[in-house]
Parts: C-alpha cells; structure tokens; sequence
C-alpha cells in the first residue's frame, strides 16, 4: 500500500513512513493511492469477530509493511476489555464499542455507537491508544525518538497524553486554547505529572493552536532536527483506526450486508466523519453520514451551499460543545482530495484559496452536483438545542448523554429513513462537560470512580502567546 499526499506534489510512501509524520512535504495530507474494497461476502465473514481481530482484518489492508503476527499482537494488546472500561458498564462490553440502541422513532431505529469507553472517556482513545503502540513499536525498531507536537479543543489532547505517557522514546507537547475547554477536560491533562508530558495553554482558540502546529510541521528544517510528529487527525494512523468502528457498528446493527446503515457524526474538525467517508469508498453499505455541527457551522454550510467559508479566529464561538469549535476542519482536504477526482494540483489551489482568500465557492461547478454520491448530509444545532435533547433524551430514554453527543441526535433525528438504522457516534461520557449537564438536568453528571478527584490534583501547564516563535523555543528548550 503507497501513500500519496493532497497536493499532490510528494514523493509516495508507505505506512510506516508517514505514520510518525503529519503533512506531507508539500503541505498536504496523506490518503491511499486507493481504497482496498470490501466485498459483500468478506464483510459477513468478519460478523462475530472480536474488535481486535476485525481491526486486523480491516488495518492489515492499510499496514502492509508491519508483519501480520506483530500487527495482530499490537492490535490484541491495544483493544481489550480491560483498557475500554473506564466509562459506563455495560453487558455487552466484549463489543469495544458497543451499541445502545434507544428506542424506535418513526419507524426507523436509533442508537448511540459507544465510543467512550476508553482511558479518558472520549472517542478519541479509540484510535490514540492504538498510536501509542504502534509508535513505540516503531521507534523501538528503528532505535529512534520521537517529539510529539499536538493541538486539542479538548478531548485529543488527554487522548494523546495518556496513550503516550511513559512511552520509551516519545515526549508530547500539547498546545491548548487557554480557557476555552471544559473544567474536567483541562484537569484530565494538566493534572499529568510524568516527565515526558508537556501542556502549553494557548491565548487563543483552536484553530490558532492548530495553525502552529501545522506552521512547525511546514519548517521542514526544525521538524527533521528535533525529530517532530503529531498525534492530530492530520497523522493517517489516527483517521485509519477510527474506520474500524464504522464497521463494528454496521456489524452490531445489521444481520447481512444487504442491510444499509446510516451514521450521524457530530464534526468540527472533520476527522472522525472522514473515517466513515473512508469505510463507505471501501464498501461499506453506508446510506447517508450526517455532519452534526454546532453554531462553528462551517461543514454544515459547505454541505448545503458549496461554500467552504473558513472563519477567522474572532469569529470562532465558544459554545457549549467546546470540541467542535473549529473553523477550519483539517481533515476536509482529504475529503475534498476524493471528490475532486484526486487532482492534487486542484485541491492544492483551492486550500490556496482558504489561505488567501478565506475558502472556495463550488455551488456552480458541476463537481457540486455530484456531491450526493458520497452519501453526506448536514446539520447544526445551538445551546438550547443541546439542552433540550439532553433533557428529551434523559426523560424518553433514561440516559445521559453529552453536549456533542447531542449535538449528533438532534441533527440524527431531522435524517431519520425509514427502515434504516441511525447510529449516532457517542464522542464523550456527560462528566467532560458537567457544567451543561448541571443546567440542563438540574443534577450532576456521573463520574467514573478513577475521576472523582480529578479536578483537586496539582496542575502542570505553561501559559503562552499563539506564536510559534515561542512554542518553538520551548520545544528546543525541554528537549535538553
């Protein structure tokens, strides 16, 4: 399997070659030269499989380069009951990331697809504790290390921290919008005391803590001299690993592969919904992926539209559902990489066009109107929205879900098809952002017996401006 970047102006690679990168030299972000296919009856041999051995089917596609034993004893390692139970019980727990189905809504089923069940009670665990593995595993083969630069609205940055904490070889600094993320998301980061993590609070909002990491990415000089890599949803890994709960999940909802399944994918970054994208190209029986946005509503708006209007850090809003305040959805480009036939020099003019100009217009182009083929739709929802789901969820159903995960059912539920179920991806346990969930149900939310003091633990971070000048400099300085 070889890699190729969005810009189309890189040499291609293979899986091992980029997985300790982030962009591509030319600026863009790696995808397959193309998708491995899944075929009907392939896809029904893998029912009843464990998660990990259905990670290995689908992975080994994308990892050729690592020997099958040692990426199916990585894969068994990572993905085990013990790691994923930190969050809610559930009976069904051997599933990794089970369903919850809700109830029946005109006529058509709807469930959450647990995904929080993990170290740091977020869907990211999903795909970071498999990083840290794999990471330590590479570095471990190639005798090298290996400096981590993220950024995080919230939940990727505890992710990362607790996948890589204590990892032989790998330090993490982790750049976050100071202020910006709930009281429980920065105590599960800044309370981290190992020596190998590295929290810097940016003045700032996400975007300006994800264009520094992507302006270090591009000084091709500094990255090869203190060895710099990224655990964003830029990174391959990260994206690859998530497509395998799109399969689960379709297995767990259906019983053949004549059965089609729709996901609604709360998104401001773009990278767990392009997962899905990447599980429906290789033939996953997919309906529609619905796009989830909060008032951040730049995906929604390029959905229906065919304007990609990029905000500006100022006009970035702080809401209720902080992990999905991002203006400009990284990941997209690969998206737009697809549909823009895989012209490279074209995805690269029209990420120019953000850049200088603040995005790109194709409601007129005739690329536009075959937009339907990829299965997507769209929508937003605001504060009052979320509270009121959040309610109408607790109430109906009797369970508690959190502001993003709400986010995904209220928009879920304007896409409901009869006879097809609806899975919305559960992003985090209602603890991250208790603060809500106090308004909204006039009770605290629950908390897993390991966090109950979270928020008392001594605090390490370092405040700085959103320059990169500065985080260079501390880079250089913690690597002595």
């Amino acid at each position: 399997m070889r890699y190729q970047s969005t810009r189309g102006n890189s040499p291609q690679q293979s899986f091992l070659e980029i997985l300790l990168g982030g962009l591509a030299p030319d600026g863009g972000l790696y995808l397959p030269t193309q998708y491995p296919q899944v075929t009907p009856a392939q896809l029904d041999s893998w029912r009843g499989l464990s998660y990990a051995d259905l990670a290995y089917e689908v992975l080994s596609l994308y990892c050729d380069d690592i020997p099958q034993a040692d990426l199916r004893a990585i894969l068994r390692k990572t993905y085990t009951e013990q790691v994923y139970c930190n969050g809610r019980p559930q009976d069904n727990a051997k599933d990794i990331t089970p369903i919850h189905w809700l109830g029946e809504e005109h006529g058509t089923r709807i469930g959450l697809l647990s995904l929080s069940n993990g170290p740091t009670l977020a869907f990211k665990d999903m795909a970071m504790q498999l990083l840290g593995n794999l990471f330590e595993y590479t570095l471990k083969k190639k005798g090298q290390q290996l400096n981590i630069l993220g950024a995080t609205s919230g939940d990727t940055g505890s992710a990362a921290e607790y996948a890589m904490r204590g990892k032989e070889g790998v330090k993490v600094f982790m750049l976050s919008p100071r202020g910006k993320m709930s009281s429980f998301q920065s105590a599960q980061m800044y309370s981290l005391q190992d020596p190998n993590i590295f929290n810097l609070a940016v003045a700032g909002v996400f975007d300006d803590c994800q264009d520094i990491v992507k302006a270090v990415s591009n000084d091709h000089a500094f990255k090869a001299n203190n060895k710099i890599g990224t655990v964003n949803s830029i990174n391959w890994g990260r994206v690859v690993a998530q497509v395998v709960y799109y399969f689960q999940g379709y297995l767990l909802a259906t019983k053949s592969s004549n059965e089609k399944v729709s996901f609604t994918v709360p998104s401001g970054n773009f990278g767990n919904v392009c997962a899905g994208h990447i599980a429906r190209m290789m033939g996953l029986p997919i309906e529609h992926l619905i796009v989830a946005t909060n008032e951040n509503n730049v995906l929604d708006e390029f959905f229906r539209t065919g304007i990609y209007r990029a905000r500006k850090s100022a006009e970035t809003l702080h809401t209720s559902s902080p992990s999905m305040d991002i203006s400009k959805a990284s990941n997209f480009e690969r998206f737009v990489f697809d549909f823009m036939g895989q012209d490279g020099k074209a995805t690269a003019g029209m990420f120019k066009q953000v850049d200088e100009a603040g995005g790109f217009d194709i409601s007129k182009d005739i690329v536009f109107k075959e937009l339907g083929k990829y299965g997507f739709q769209s929508g937003r929802s605001t504060h009052q929205n979320r509270l009121d789901t959040i309610r109408n969820i607790d109430q109906q159903y009797g369970v508690m879900i959190d502001t993003h995960t709400a986010d995904g059912v209220k928009v879920a539920r304007e896409h409901l098809q009869l006879g097809i179920p609806m899975l919305v991806l559960e992003t985090a346990l209602p603890i991250k952002f208790e603060e809500t969930i106090q308004e909204a149900l006039g009770r605290p939310a629950e908390c897993p017996p390991a966090f109950k003091d979270i928020k008392s633990k001594p605090q390490r971070v370092e405040n700085i401006d959103a320059d990169v000048g500065q985080v260079k400099a501390f880079i250089t300085t913690h690597l002595i």
